[in-house]
């Protein structure tokens, strides 16, 4: 297992960008259709890996109503065995949503911390 990517919640997207594509060398790739269809925002990538995603602070909102602070949303696992995860999400009872990529071949398992952290766990195929 290693981390995949980090996504960081944003209202100053393109400055936010541009900070990342100059002090780091990172260049602006593409996003899969299913996230870009979904939200705006921009994935910033290191030689071929997308490496850091940044979505608007905006889009989202706490239990109150109030837009959501800029902060790092969540990090993301690159991991093995897709089906042997999710079953034992399920055996430990842990809520999960699941997403395919095919345009990147990926398949992908959001849970979160008792706490509410979100976490990202990415799979090939």
């Amino acid at each position: 297992m290693h981390i995949d990517h980090t996504t960081l919640r944003t209202d100053h997207l393109e400055e936010t960008r541009d900070f990342f594509i100059q002090v780091f060398n990172l260049v602006e790739g593409p996003r899969p259709a299913a996230i870009a269809r979904a939200m705006p925002g921009h994935w910033l990538y290191w030689k071929d890996t997308p490496l850091v995603h940044l979505i608007p602070s905006s889009f989202y909102h706490d239990r109150n109503g109030n837009a959501a602070a800029e902060a790092i949303d969540h990090t993301a696992f690159f991991m093995e065995d897709y089906e042997g995860f999710k079953q034992r999400l399920t055996d430990l009872k842990i809520k999960f949503s699941s997403m395919d990529l095919p345009d990147i071949g990926q398949r992908r398992i959001f849970l979160r911390t008792p706490t509410g952290i979100l976490l990202e766990t990415v799979f090939r195929g």
